[in-house]
């Protein structure tokens, strides 16, 4: 009983309790700005080795996380989605999908993020992203009926997402339908 009591609270501080204080949400996105930081508690440490293999500092990349709809509610792989902005304020960025596993879900498209080198935008700057088990053409991401969860990079952030991640203009995410 003890052993899984202190594996149950240890999965619980890895995965539920990093971070405290320094978990930032901005819609569906949430961030922790202690992510490859000196001052990053075991938890959250434990965290980034599970779920990647290297963290950059807050002033080089913020990784914001969503496994939420923008509506609250949560990401189901039965469902399509869209996710529609523009350019974050950023030297370069990175939307990945990726499996519960935290692997990249494999796909015939080998299709598993959009950046702002490859994606598709409309007259205004503006993007939309499908996203779905159904591979679609222009900017579509592959997900798994198994679930999913979406990771945002902003490598080199302007000052708008340095000084307030909580308010930085991000990307929206709708519900499309679901089968």
């Amino acid at each position: 009983m003890a052993i899984v009591l202190g594996l149950a609270s240890a999965y619980a501080g890895i995965f539920w309790m990093r971070g405290g204080d320094a978990q930032i949400h901005n819609g569906p996105w949430q961030t922790n700005l202690l992510t490859g930081s000196a001052t990053a508690d075991p938890y959250l440490r434990t965290y980034v080795a599970v779920v990647g293999l290297l963290a950059l500092n807050k002033n080089e990349t913020i990784y914001y996380e969503a496994n939420h709809d923008s509506a609250g509610e949560p990401l189901d792989g039965k469902c399509s989605y869209r996710i529609d902005g523009k350019d974050p304020d950023a030297r370069w960025w990175s939307i990945t999908v990726y499996g519960t596993d935290h692997f990249l879900l494999p796909n015939q498209a080998k299709r598993y993020s959009v950046t702002k080198n490859n994606v598709v935008r409309g007259a205004d700057g503006a993007f939309s992203v499908r996203l779905s088990t159904t591979q679609d053409e222009g900017n579509w991401i592959a997900t798994s009926e198994n679930g999913f969860e979406l990771t945002l990079r902003l490598y080199n952030p302007g000052t708008s997402v340095r000084d307030r991640p909580d308010a930085a203009p991000l990307p929206s995410i709708t519900k499309e339908a679901c089968s």
